[in-house]
């Protein structure tokens, strides 16, 4: 098992190196090279930081949760971001909210919204952990709460505020702050070695709580870890690019398949680079071969709520 995993983890990375080569040159022509490659190598590194953020929180997620439909963003962590975003505007209007600095704009979303998860999904979570349908319907109403605030403070403002308040409110791949990609490029690698340096304690905590207390594991202790490092890795990928609901829930499942192993030490590494391939290779579809004539972001969340109607109407079926 432990060489299938390598040969696995080792075809996937060529098949990234091999997309990204092909988005990297494809298309390139003979004028100023060196600035196009530049442009293009901000991109991708911004299209893999995301990507790896949302693959690995996803997967470390699920495993606390004991619950493969589920995705962070499912429990309301999009709509915290937009009704911070539209809390921004009222407070400091259209003209403070541009003009604030993006490094600070971008430490205070990962500041606050990893504090806010962490205590948000860690009530949730270790107080109610056996009981997911409550689970599932208290993050469902905050997520509606949030997004309810934020459509009455949208009433009041004005069309150039709203305006910049919807910008914000959808995912767009083509607007990352080269700027900030080294501190998020830090961020997100410093939160995947932790979560595989955990990868064997996860491997006892999926088990479930029972067993894991039984084996000695501190369950509370790994629960609150591992919440924080989702709450971080979301904050990331979000601040970045805007909320993106379901891509992370097709990652984890074609993971998981690709894998056939259980085990944290594979399904991590697998679910970055799986992430970084469809995101990646996405990008090139859509640039190179149908000419930007649809959005890679719209289509990312039509497949993966097409993939959470399926995982849902399988469970039924079972």
């Amino acid at each position: 098992m432990d060489r299938r995993r390598g040969l696995m983890l080792a075809g996937l990375a060529l098949l990234l190196a091999g997309v990204s080569a092909l988005w990297m040159v494809q298309g390139l022509g003979a004028g100023n090279r060196g600035f196009i490659l530049s442009l293009r190598a901000t991109k991708l590194a911004a299209l893999i930081t995301v990507a790896v953020a949302i693959g690995v929180a996803t997967v470390l997620f699920q495993t606390v949760a004991a619950n493969r439909v589920l995705t962070p963003s499912i429990m309301g962590f999009d709509a915290l971001y937009v009704l911070m975003q539209t809390l921004m505007v009222v407070v400091l209007g259209n003209a403070g909210f541009a003009g604030l600095p993006a490094g600070l704009k971008f430490g205070a979303d990962v500041g606050v919204m990893t504090a806010l998860s962490v205590a948000l999904f860690g009530t949730l979570l270790v107080r109610g952990a056996r009981d997911i349908p409550r689970m599932i319907l208290t993050g469902v109403i905050l997520g509606v709460l949030f997004r309810s605030v934020s459509g009455f403070l949208g009433r009041v403002l004005d069309p150039n505020e709203f305006a910049v308040v919807q910008s914000v409110s959808f995912a767009s791949f083509n607007r990352v702050d080269a700027a900030l990609l080294p501190v998020a490029g830090v961020l997100t690698a410093g939160a995947v070695l932790t979560a595989l340096r955990l990868a064997p304690q996860l491997d006892v905590l999926a088990l479930g709580r029972e067993p894991a207390v039984s084996l000695g594991l501190r369950h509370r202790r790994l629960v609150m870890a591992t919440l924080a490092l989702v709450a971080m890795l979301v904050s990331v990928s979000t601040a970045l690019v805007g909320p993106v609901a379901f891509f992370g829930l097709i990652v984890a499942g074609l993971a998981h398949g690709a894998l056939q192993d259980a085990r944290h030490a594979g399904l991590i590494p697998a679910a970055g680079l799986i992430a970084a391939i469809l995101l990646v290779g996405g990008q090139w579809l859509f640039e190179r071969v149908l000419g930007q004539a649809a959005t890679l972001s719209v289509v990312v969340e039509f497949a993966g709520g097409l993939f959470f109607l399926y995982l849902l109407l399988k469970g039924r079926i079972r």
